[in-house]
């Protein structure tokens, strides 16, 4: 028997959660921790276990998933008195990071956290791409990074939210969703500035993205963003704010590989301008209304 924790139950962590619940072993257990019990209660109606606190979790979980911004977040939820350090003591522990944070700092969490521990508790990484979308419908690409012994304690219950793959050692899941962002963020900043260019030609956006649709410029993204620029409708699913960082990661990781970059500084800068503008709790089909505003010299 398992008892297994969930900490960061937002947009994306809810619905991976509640797959987790959905398909639990008989006997296992899932425990969550998150800022009010109201936001899950649902949840907790169909028989998840409130803590109180991290170090409430921490004393009864054996593997634990995370889905809060950044890697920052993570030790807020670990350190102190009431963190999930102090409740899990001596005991053996799993902690898997489902947020799309750097490889490097992934890294060197498991091995701060390992190091601290005496090895009873491990990290290993497991974003996800598809967004909420994905979420919602259980088929999240997941992309995982660690020991093997390790990613097998947590591939069942990964598997209940989508297709998770193990890519390779701690931190490979995070290099992995950094080129994914590199690709979505591309193929974000493209429809977006195609939509301008289009209607500004007098064209149906509506039937381009359509038609569009059935040819090799056709995407998930598309689908998704398509209707958005249409309506320019930016209420958020994905904050533009949170690219800084996937960028950022991508980035670093190219500089570390050697690799020279074509697109991934001129992404940024597009992404930067958006939060610059004050919209980047926006959702990130804003980035059309960045590029209407730039005029003729558009990132």
């Amino acid at each position: 028997m398992t008892t297994v924790g969930f900490i960061g139950l937002g947009t994306m962590g809810r619905p991976i959660a509640s797959h987790i619940l959905a398909r639990l072993p008989k006997g296992d257990t899932l425990v969550l921790n998150d800022m009010s019990a109201e936001r899950v209660s649902q949840l907790l109606a169909d028989g998840a276990v409130w803590a109180d606190n991290a170090r409430e979790l921490g004393e009864r979980a054996d593997l634990v998933f995370f889905m809060v911004p950044d890697v920052p977040q993570v030790w807020a939820v670990l350190e102190g008195p009431d963190g999930l350090l102090a409740g899990a003591g001596d005991r053996h522990v799993l902690l898997v990071v489902c947020s799309t944070v750097a490889p490097d700092a992934i890294r060197q969490l498991d091995d701060q956290v390992s190091r601290a521990t005496d090895g009873r508790i491990r990290v290993i990484d497991a974003p996800v791409s598809g967004g909420q979308v994905g979420a919602e419908a259980g088929t999240l690409s997941i992309m995982v990074g660690g020991p093997d012994d390790l990613v097998a304690q947590a591939m069942p219950y990964l598997s209940s939210a989508g297709n998770p793959v193990h890519l390779g050692p701690t931190g490979a899941g995070e290099v992995a969703k950094a080129c994914n962002q590199l690709i979505c963020a591309a193929n974000i900043v493209a429809n977006a500035e195609a939509a301008v260019v289009a209607e500004r030609a007098g064209l149906d956006v509506a039937k381009l993205f359509e038609l569009m649709l059935g040819g090799y410029a056709g995407s998930k993204i598309m689908a998704d963003k398509g209707p958005r620029y249409v309506a320019k409708d930016y209420s958020v699913s994905g904050a533009a704010i949170f690219w800084i960082k996937d960028l950022k990661a991508y980035l670093d990781e190219a500089s570390r590989t050697g690799t020279a970059t074509v697109q991934g500084d001129r992404l940024l800068d597009a992404f930067q301008g958006v939060v610059d503008a004050g919209w980047g709790w926006q959702d990130t089909a804003i980035v059309q209304k960045f590029i209407e505003e730039q005029g003729a010299d558009a990132t």
